[in-house]
């Protein structure tokens, strides 16, 4: 036992760090923040009443839930499709290591690495600044397009992350599969639908999970970009609750119950994506 603490006490410490982090910054405040929703706190008073499920049953009441989760979805299932459908076309566009791919690679991947809040900004002034120059309605601008707008954005930037990922699946698969299929005389149609496809199934499960909790996560784009009933999604909602609408029992309510709804979705997805695995 001494002898593996000694071997993995390094590892512990790298950890150590992130673990703090998360325990101070995201378990203790949702474990604080459970017993709110059972009252009638307005965010800022000392004294609050129980008020048991009312707050529960106040969310089933909701006219604005609806359309709220409406937009939350309609995004996610936007950005989910599309970053994976682009991300791998651009792996397999720059699978090969050369100079110019290495440059297209780093370019793709750019975005990713610059702030939500600052991608919002910067392709929304390109969006308005195309459909000015073409005389185009910005769909920023108009409330049925304004989530596939705002998708739009998502999708600029993290379709690079996908790429990343589907490139280094595909590296992964052996040379010699591709070889046996062209001598058999398979196309390369037929090489990337029963060869690429199949193998690099695990990385499909990756990047769809990690998209899926991204965009029913949705909040910074709607904060940013677009601001209305429109663009509004189940987390801005609980934010205009719970500070300019002094109503925190409420809001974490909500938080609470889209917090379970989040959690039965995406592993709901994992689970029957890597069972897929298993099958190819």
């Amino acid at each position: 036992m001494k002898r593996y603490w000694k071997r993995e006490r390094v590892y512990i410490l790298f950890l150590l760090p992130t673990l703090l982090f998360m325990i101070v910054f995201l378990y203790y405040p949702l474990i604080k923040g459970i017993p709110i929703a059972f009252t009638d706190w307005d965010g800022f008073s000392q004294t609050s009443n129980f008020v048991g499920l009312d707050n529960f049953k106040r969310v089933l009441r909701d006219i604005n839930i609806p359309r709220d989760l409406k937009n939350t979805l309609l995004f996610t299932v936007i950005e989910t499709v599309f970053c994976n459908v682009i991300g791998l076309a651009m792996a397999l566009a720059v699978k090969k290591a050369t100079r110019l791919n290495n440059l297209m690679r780093t370019m793709f991947f750019m975005p990713f690495v610059i702030s939500l809040v600052l991608s919002s900004y910067m392709v929304q002034y390109l969006i308005y600044q195309v459909c000015q120059t073409f005389s185009w309605t910005s769909p920023l601008a108009v409330p049925s397009q304004v989530i596939p707008g705002l998708a739009l954005i998502a999708i600029w930037r993290d379709s690079g992350y996908c790429m990343i990922i589907y490139i280094a699946a595909i590296l992964g698969v052996d040379e010699c599969m591709y070889e046996s299929a062209a001598i058999e005389g398979a196309t390369r149609f037929q090489q990337f639908k029963k060869i690429t496809l199949p193998m690099i199934v695990p990385a499909f499960t990756a990047n769809v999970t990690l998209l899926l909790s991204w965009g029913l996560k949705l909040f910074d784009y709607s904060m940013t970009a677009v601001k209305g009933d429109a663009s509004e999604s189940i987390n801005v909602y609980v934010y205009r609750m719970i500070f300019p609408g002094y109503q925190a029992g409420y809001g974490q309510a909500v938080a609470l119950l889209w917090l379970v709804v989040v959690f039965i979705i995406t592993n709901f997805v994992s689970k029957t994506l890597r069972k897929r695995e298993v099958e190819l």
